[in-house]
């Protein structure tokens, strides 16, 4: 051992098997695998797993994996496949350092997301879409998602880490008092003699969930703005799954990961769609894709048991007792436990956009914080502003939205009217009114030239033709005095 002062002397070969095992820690190796059952044709993938950016004089990758549910056809879920990513992208700054880049995705991933809606819902398009997108830059995995899609990470060090939100209106109480307090309804489609069927719904439009991309002809108060969650994973790695709403109604987290041990990505994929299917088989487009997160140079399907690679990892990775250690070996050597570095979910822009989330002095301040254009001092309109504020505002308290955008944010807040609904006629849905405590009428059903068709297990309310209108709405439409 060598005396305090001294440095003791390491071959040539030594340094370099270390430098070789570091780059080896630093970086894990990213191996997925899809299974997919179509009825519908509106679930769309997208996987890229070898992103360039440039940092310094290098190139570092990122992966991503996305996973868009469509309804009301495709049209939202292809949007949002093809554009959504760059949009993030173009809303982080650049010259970033890792670090600084991983920090300001939160951020970026808020304006991407309300960017993309933004311009799919000027091109006055009925779709929507659901989704779920992951960024894995090194051991950081950042996922964001609206909808009912959902995200799950099982650690190879132990414990199941849930990185998504589920927007169902079935099941999310703090989502529904938000919609209320916007002006939207919240009820089950009403059959006639007091019958409700379906799930929690909102009104206009009829669509079961509070977040989604798209979905023009509903309020705006069915936001694009997602939950986001950030962890940092133990070098250890573990598998990931994201999955459409499909196969969480019939599995739980336990059973899709227990289904599936040991198998390799294809193959787990395609047997938790199977188990999903098993009970009441394929009544909606199901859609799987499984993640292993490893280390590199370590085989995708261990064949030592669970405990034992664990035990393994952990040995592998368990600081040294020895003076000789060197700061460099610290570096490298991953957490033994999950770390969550961010976590958010609201859908006030104010919040989701400020300077300080989750870091500041990274984002130009004369910049619309949604679509990037560039604004002169005065002319954005900070996303503090509102009737609440007190304060008044300095024209460096940003951050700035265009005039575009403020009308989206307003639209979404519900501080202004986002269509005339007083001439729908009521058919039998209510109005949740939770602020007051009562119930009021609430226009639900467009009539005309087209129907809304609600079914009990249908995520929103489709459009058909007068024809095709279900009897028991016929009879609701007769006793209002209208044809079918």
């Amino acid at each position: 051992m060598s005396s305090k002062g001294q440095h003791r002397q390491v071959s040539l070969s030594v340094l370099l098997e270390r430098e070789s095992a570091n780059v080896k820690i630093e970086k894990p190796e990213i191996v997925h695998g899809l299974a997919n059952q179509s009825k519908k044709g509106e679930d769309f993938t997208l996987f890229k797993t070898e992103c360039q950016r440039t940092v310094g004089d290098g190139v570092t990758t990122f992966s991503v994996f996305g996973l868009f549910d469509g309804h009301n056809g495709p049209t939202a879920a292809i949007y949002s496949k093809e554009n959504l990513l760059n949009n993030v992208l173009n809303a982080i700054p650049p010259d970033l350092n890792t670090d600084e880049w991983v920090a300001a995705l939160p951020r970026a991933l808020v304006a991407g997301f309300v960017k993309t809606d933004k311009d799919f819902q000027e091109k006055a398009k009925i779709s929507g879409t659901t989704v779920t997108l992951v960024i894995i830059q090194g051991w950081v995995i950042t996922v964001a998602s609206v909808g009912d899609s959902r995200c799950i990470f099982d650690s190879a060090v132990g414990g199941i880490y849930y990185l998504s939100a589920d927007h169902r209106l079935e099941c999310n109480e703090e989502e529904r008092g938000r919609i209320t307090a916007s002006g939207g309804g919240i009820g089950r489609v009403n059959t006639g003699g007091g019958t409700e069927i379906g799930p929690l719904r909102c009104w206009p439009g009829g669509l079961c969930l509070s977040r989604s991309i798209g979905d023009k002809d509903v309020g705006e108060f069915i936001v694009p703005v997602p939950y986001v969650k950030q962890i940092k994973i133990s070098t250890a790695g573990g598998r990931m799954i994201i999955s459409s709403d499909g196969v969480w109604d019939a599995l739980s987290a336990e059973a899709a990961l227990d289904c599936c041990r040991g198998m390799p990505p294809d193959a787990a994929a395609a047997q938790i769609v199977k188990e999903a299917l098993r009970a009441d088989g394929l009544r909606d487009d199901t859609t799987c894709v499984v993640i292993d997160i490893l280390p590199q140079e370590k085989p995708a399907v261990p064949s030592t048991p669970k405990k034992r690679l664990k035990r393994m990892f952990m040995s592998l990775f368990r600081k040294k007792h020895s003076e000789s250690s060197s700061r460099s070996d610290k570096k490298y050597m991953g957490p033994d436990v999950v770390e969550e570095l961010f976590e958010e979910g609201s859908a006030m822009l104010s919040k989701r956009l400020d300077t300080k989330y989750p870091v500041c002095n990274m984002f130009k301040l004369f910049m619309c914080a949604i679509c990037q254009l560039e604004l002169k001092p005065g002319e954005g309109i900070s996303v503090h502003a509102g009737p609440s504020r007190s304060v008044k505002l300095r024209q460096w308290d940003g951050p700035f939205l265009c005039s575009s955008c403020q009308v989206k944010r307003e639209g979404m807040e519900g501080k202004r009217p986002s269509g005339d609904f007083s001439k729908l006629p009521q058919v039998g849905i209510e109005k949740e009114n939770m602020k007051h405590n009562e119930k009021v009428g609430q226009k639900g059903f467009s009539l005309g030239s087209a129907y809304w068709h609600a079914s009990e297990n249908s995520s929103c309310i489709r459009r058909k033709a007068p024809g095709q209108l279900p009897n028991c709405l016929r009879i609701g439409c007769r006793a209002l005095g209208f044809s079918s």
